[in-house]
């Protein structure tokens, strides 16, 4: 991956489910779709192993 992508991260949209990243937001955070304010941060798909004792 680039530092461009790396630095990018990726949010979605509360009410229309829409995935935007963080460099296309514009002004603050808002939904450029439907301008919803909520957006929640995608987790990555990492699973993480731990050993059980």
């Amino acid at each position: 991956m680039s530092d461009g992508e790396e630095q990018a991260l990726i949010y979605q949209c509360v009410r229309c489910g829409a995935t935007v990243k963080s460099s296309e937001l514009e002004l603050g955070i808002r939904c450029p779709y439907c301008r919803y304010r909520v957006l929640k941060k995608v987790r990555p798909p990492v699973i993480k192993r731990v050993l059980a004792r």
